[in-house]
């Protein structure tokens, strides 16, 4: 889990117990997810793919609160918002508390434990690890249609099969440090199963491309780069079927 390379980071910098620390870190969660709305009100652009997000709709399936907006130049929605310029102050911001920080390093993390820790939660179910790696607020949205599920005691038997196109498509400077937009394509059996077996819900024999964006925020008094990144954000949207 993502809590215990933080606690590895702790021990290995022998930081003496907070029994408050419950309460600061909920405070700053709350304050870091404000400034990130805040921003996201002032920019058109990025309320139009982030507003997007959890929209249920009758017709998706019960894990895919999946958005009917999709482009194929996202790189250039993007750039409407961010420079490259504020991407690099953003890079170098990261370098001050990380020094060996490397843009293909964090893909690499993002690719290898970030998302598929993030993704294997929420196919099977685990709220646990689900909470450890996000904000709050995207942690109640991806935990709505889990919590349906287990409510109606389905079992949940969806995959993840891959991940690809990772790309890094932005970066802004918040006031409580540094937010990275990822994108990628996820390709995933999504399949919901009564008790006896019988499904209720996606197609065991269909692979779905869901696409993703991810807004990431890293805790600038988290040492530890393997712990300090958690989802702020997310949208996501159902695409193509494979047979």
């Amino acid at each position: 889990m993502r809590s215990e390379f933080a606690m590895s980071s702790r021990d290995d910098r022998h930081v003496d117990a907070d029994d408050e620390s419950t309460g600061v870190v909920l405070h700053k969660d709350s304050k870091w997810y404000q400034s990130w709305e805040n921003f996201k009100d002032n920019n058109a652009y990025m309320n139009k793919v982030f507003d997007l997000k959890m929209k249920y709709d009758e017709s998706d399936h019960l894990l895919v609160r999946g958005t009917r907006f999709f482009t194929d130049k996202m790189g250039q929605l993007f750039g409407g918002v961010f420079s490259k310029t504020e991407l690099s102050d953003v890079l170098t911001e990261i370098c001050k508390v990380e020094p060996d920080f490397d843009k293909e390093r964090f893909l690499k993390m993002c690719e290898k434990e970030i998302i598929p820790n993030i993704l294997e939660a929420i196919v099977r179910g685990d709220l646990t690890i689900l909470k450890d790696w996000c904000y709050e607020a995207p942690f109640n949205a991806l935990a709505a249609p889990i919590k349906e599920v287990k409510k109606a005691k389905y079992v949940m038997c969806s995959r993840v099969l891959d991940i690809n196109n990772l790309d890094l498509a932005a970066g802004k400077m918040m006031e409580q440090g540094p937010v990275l937009v990822i994108m990628f394509q996820s390709q995933q059996i999504i399949v919901v199963k009564d008790q006896k077996g019988n499904v209720v819900e996606g197609d065991p024999d269909k692979i779905m491309r869901v696409t993703y964006v991810w807004a990431l925020c890293r805790d600038q008094e988290e040492f530890n780069p393997r712990a300090a990144w958690k989802l702020l954000d997310i949208s996501a949207v159902t695409g193509s079927q494979f047979l």
